[in-house]
């Protein structure tokens, strides 16, 4: 018997992945991925011509979004689904974000030109094309000029968090934010806790109340993967996950494919929404 699979973490071209929504879609009918969501950061441009292909190749296409915030001066990640694209609040905020990350690039290169890293902007603009621009595409470009031997050790060296050229990310006050993806009918979830930050990170986006948490993700161990399962458990969190693919220079196909979900976590996530909208009604 078939075992229905979901992957609810991956990236395009939109932001910082190497496929476009088609080929990414097309990929996932390829490894017999079912379910499939989109989760750039901070866009969602990618989403409407991924529902198309996947009605072309019978993946289905959940609207999915990664979004940045900031909690005890960390850049923290959060995932949000089956909110209404259309939604014009939930779309003008996509848009000033774009436009932040892009004032918040110019930073970045300027602080890089003070270290005597002249790094030219429109080289990053060349790597970003048309999607949402981020600290990566200013990673390759930097790799690609020769200032860095790899994409990774351009963030430990100059755009990581305390590093000479870092640069938050502007975002809204976290209530502000779930309230925004809840207004468009969305469901909210931690993105990787186990990557990324502390347990008292953790907490407070449980106390804010957030729906779900990432419990699947390749750089979770089993241990890990079993630690958030707990978590979940205790505060009657939803659960999601993925392979947080990207493509390119991350190296992560072995990941797609293989770190899914299973369908029941999405079977779980519609009836709270559905328990939601009855109550709402």
């Amino acid at each position: 018997m078939k075992q229905y699979k979901a992957d609810l973490h991956t990236h395009t071209i939109a932001s910082d992945g190497a496929l476009t929504a088609e080929q990414l879609v097309s990929k996932a009918a390829d490894a017999g991925v079912d379910i499939i969501s989109i989760t750039d950061h901070d866009s969602i441009e990618s989403l409407e011509p991924a529902r198309l292909k996947g009605e072309q190749v019978g993946v289905e296409v959940i609207p999915g979004v990664e979004l940045s915030l900031n909690i005890e001066e960390r850049d923290v990640h959060l995932l949000a689904y089956f909110f209404d694209p259309a939604n014009s609040d939930f779309r003008n905020y996509l848009l000033s974000v774009r436009e932040a990350r892009f004032r918040r690039a110019e930073r970045i290169v300027s602080a890089l030109h003070k270290l005597n890293v002249n790094l030219p902007f429109e080289a990053v603009l060349s790597k970003a094309g048309s999607g949402t621009i981020g600290r990566f595409h200013i990673a390759l470009a930097l790799l690609e000029l020769g200032y860095v031997s790899t994409y990774q050790n351009a963030f430990t060296k100059y755009l990581g968090f305390r590093a000479p050229a870092y640069e938050k990310n502007i975002s809204l006050p976290p209530e502000e934010l779930f309230s925004l993806v809840t207004g468009a009918g969305g469901l909210t979830f931690i993105a990787h806790p186990g990557k990324s930050f502390s347990d008292s990170v953790l907490q407070t986006l449980i106390k804010l109340g957030v729906d779900g948490i990432e419990v699947i993700h390749p750089s979770h161990s089993p241990a890990l993967t079993n630690y958030y399962r707990s978590i979940a458990s205790e505060y009657c969190l939803l659960e999601s996950g993925g392979s947080d693919y990207h493509g390119g220079e991350r190296q992560d196909d072995y990941a797609f494919g293989t770190v899914t979900i299973p369908i029941t976590f999405v079977e779980t996530m519609r009836h709270r929404l559905f328990q939601t909208t009855t109550i709402l009604d």
